[in-house]
């Protein structure tokens, strides 16, 4: 264990042999740290918090403290954060609330770019960007291999579907569904992310039957029951990722984003 003799690590805190803490860097009596994860200087770590192996945390970072729920009273809610995540400077991470399931849940392999926040409540995936100043209000639920670009806004309960992308300055008040990019404020679709589903091996046959997936619920002109009950019964049977798609907006609470107006 390499820690900096300016650190504050308290003697109720579980630090891998194998972990380094930098300068000035603060850590509670409830956090646990796995092996390989670089603390940097004046990082602060609160809370009960988790944090799993070969993480980076940058300097300024906050994470695992009292969230900003005016209901939050002090209860002994959860942060925890898998492996293989970047943390960069300034970047804020708050645990949950009683309301809620009393915990904060991070994947592995997610970079948290610089400001970035992270709510009470969130339920985070994998393979993640959250470009610079990106935040998510609490109760908000992203899935996996997103792209949420810089200074992006998610509304509190609000779902972001796998493979999505937004784009730089989205405001985000209704959900995302899979495969789907949007951005605006408010944020409206404009088609699906192809380059993002190229890059992670997506065969041209899927792309082709999202594509033509998108065209029935958003240019097609019908109620969207009736388009959704469309792909039920033709492609969705062939392509898991078009069910992904049509449950997407099946499983949704808060409404999805639509097409702006032309």
């Amino acid at each position: 264990m390499s820690i900096h003799p300016t650190a504050i690590v308290d003697s109720g805190a579980e630090i891998d042999s194998n972990v380094e803490v930098g300068a000035f860097s603060i850590i509670g009596p409830n956090v646990k740290i796995g092996s390989g994860t670089v603390v940097k200087s004046h990082v602060v770590i609160n809370g009960h918090t988790t944090i799993g192996r070969d993480n980076e945390i940058y300097q300024f970072s906050s994470v695992g403290e009292a969230n900003q729920d005016k209901k939050y009273k002090g209860e002994p809610t959860r942060l925890i954060i898998g492996d293989g995540n970047v943390i960069r400077e300034n970047a804020t991470i708050h645990r949950g609330t009683v309301q809620d399931n009393s915990e904060t849940v991070i994947g592995n392999g997610n970079l948290f770019m610089a400001s970035t926040h992270i709510g009470h409540d969130c339920i985070i995936g994998s393979n993640n960007i959250m470009a610079n100043y990106a935040a998510l209000a609490g109760h908000v639920t992203i899935g996996d291999s997103i792209l949420l670009g810089g200074y992006t806004g998610v509304h509190q309960f609000c779902h972001v579907g796998s493979f999505s992308m937004c784009g730089m300055g989205s405001m985000v008040t209704k959900d995302v569904p899979e495969y789907v990019m949007v951005s605006g404020n408010p944020s409206s679709a404009h088609g699906m992310n192809f380059e993002g589903m190229k890059r992670r091996g997506m065969s041209a046959e899927v792309i082709k039957a999202l594509k033509n997936s998108y065209k029935i619920v958003y240019l097609k002109g019908l109620k969207l029951d009736d388009a959704l009950s469309e792909l039920e019964q033709t492609l969705a049977k062939d392509f898991q990722e078009v069910e992904a798609f049509v449950q997407s907006f099946r499983q949704s609470t808060r409404g999805v984003i639509r097409p702006g107006k032309k």
